[in-house]
């Protein structure tokens, strides 16, 4: 029997060879980037960390390899495993932390509301491509319905951070779909006016967040704690920032969830503005790539799908970044592929492997 020969360069190039090498070079950057972070803010949580993005890269590799036929297959019946899953939760699901979310299976908890990030954006492309002919009144309220009736169910739970991507994954198909500016607009105006309406069903946490968000020096010791520290980081981190491994708000543990929804933070504090503009670039290449895959996608189906899951990439980074300055409220929204956890990280790297099967398939005649 030969022995056995771990070579890391040929299991990077069996890793890689199904996808697109462009995505995969950037995002290698990327989490290199994001593995230095992780050992400043919290140096214990990096095996885990490697545990979550083996998973992850494999999660990419399979999604990397189902062909965007199959993708229309599986839209439908994955969207309405996703809805009863959603509705399990609700009347049987675990409760923690006030919020219900988590639905026990027996031998692990699910988070059905992560199945969603996917399954929207794939009903939505499924079904602007079944009707792509003739696109009428009925076809944007039924969209709108597929899209909004998830969302409801997740802001019940409550979880308003996963709300607000699914609602943005879905959205992002309406608009490339060809969603006239007067019907956005009309929107727009609406929404503005149905501001006191939604403020009334908030939940007391959520306006205590936007009212933080307002003045947080109103309890700098409480609810505004997290925006003031945060804040005070990314300030002190100035153009070239403290050094690797030297960020006091860091490290004097004042940062809370360093690790995890304000490692950007940390970034900003240790890296200055231009480790932060680095990352920024980073971001813009990755989403430029998915926006040109989008592009040279051969269907509908295809476009509408790699177009929005690009732009979800967008609204990651932008909440989260948003947050973490202290510009939009405290929701919940990690950095993508940067901060530590496994949940957000594999629906993530779900999406790259979409991204990357619509790449690999683009020359083919699809019927």
């Amino acid at each position: 029997m030969s022995d056995f020969v771990f070579n890391p360069r040929d299991w990077l190039h069996r890793l890689a060879a199904p996808v697109d090498p462009v995505t995969f070079g950037l995002l290698a950057i990327l989490l290199a980037y994001a593995g230095l972070l992780l050992v400043s803010a919290s140096p214990e949580r990096l095996n885990n960390q490697f545990i979550n993005l083996a998973v992850a890269l494999v999660v990419m590799r399979i999604a990397a390899q189902v062909s965007p036929q199959r993708l229309m297959h599986l839209a439908l019946p994955l969207y309405v495993a996703g809805i009863l899953l959603l509705v399990a939760v609700a009347l049987f699901g675990d409760i923690s932390k006030g919020a219900r979310r988590w639905l026990n299976i027996g031998f692990m908890r699910i988070q059905p509301s992560e199945i969603m990030k996917i399954a929207v954006p794939l009903m939505l492309a499924w079904y602007f491509q079944k009707h792509e002919a003739m696109l009428r009144a009925r076809d944007w309220l039924a969209a709108a319905l597929i899209l909004l009736l998830p969302v409801g169910l997740i802001v019940r739970q409550p979880d308003l951070g996963t709300a607000i991507l699914v609602f943005a994954a879905g959205f992002f198909v309406i608009f490339l779909a060809g969603l006239s500016w007067k019907v956005l607009a009309t929107l727009f105006v609406g929404g503005l006016a149905s501001l006191p309406l939604a403020w009334s069903l908030l939940h007391d946490y959520q306006r205590q967040r936007i009212l933080t968000l307002i003045d947080p020096e109103a309890d700098p010791l409480g609810r505004g704690f997290h925006i003031i520290q945060s804040t005070i980081a990314v300030g002190s981190g100035g153009i070239l920032g403290k050094g690797w491994g030297s960020g006091t708000q860091t490290h004097l543990e004042f940062l809370p969830e360093r690790h995890t929804d304000f490692i950007f933070a940390v970034l900003a504090e240790e890296f200055g503005l231009l480790g932060a503009g680095f990352l920024l670039v980073l971001y813009a290449l990755i989403i430029g790539r998915g926006l040109m895959i989008a592009g040279n996608a051969p269907t509908l189906f295809s476009r509408l799908l790699a177009g929005s899951i690009t732009l979800i990439f967008f609204t990651y980074a932008f909440v989260n970044m948003g947050m973490v300055s202290g510009i939009l409220p405290v929701v919940g929204v990690p950095l993508p592929f940067v901060s530590y956890g496994g949940t957000a990280l594999v629906t993530l790297f779900a999406g790259v492997g979409i991204l990357m099967s619509i790449h690999k398939h683009r020359m083919l005649v699809q019927k």
